[in-house]
């Protein structure tokens, strides 16, 4: 069994910025393939954000490109998002997203965190 775990979102103001990570939490994880995040707006489809896979460029939505910056730590499983220049049009529950996790004693395909929350608003 393998989770991903967020943290980091909240209430910022327009311009603001935050940080939002995601660990991948289980026994025996030798290596992901892709992580990336993921958001969901109220009333919208979820979208992606930004993914990245093992050792590979990062991939961005237009509308996050040179505010938004993905980032992985593949010895430690984890994957952050450096958000900048926040605006209300970025307010959405956050989901972290893996796939092709890899353990000693199976694989993991398409897992999701809980989301975290990000409200931009002043």
């Amino acid at each position: 069994q393998v989770q991903l775990l967020e943290s980091g979102g909240g209430l910022v103001q327009p311009g603001g910025s935050l940080r939002l990570s995601c660990v991948a939490s289980g026994k025996n994880i030798f290596s992901i393939w892709l992580m990336g995040w993921y958001r969901q707006a109220p009333g919208k489809q979820r979208e992606l954000v930004a993914s990245m896979e093992h050792s590979r460029d990062a991939i961005y939505a237009d509308s996050v490109k040179g505010r938004f910056t993905i980032s992985r730590d593949n010895a430690k499983h984890t994957v952050d998002l450096q958000m900048n220049l926040l605006s209300p049009e970025d307010t959405a529950v956050y989901y972290c997203h893996a796939d092709r996790i890899i353990t000693t004693a199976t694989a993991y395909d398409d897992q999701w965190g809980q989301g975290t929350q990000v409200t931009v608003s002043s």
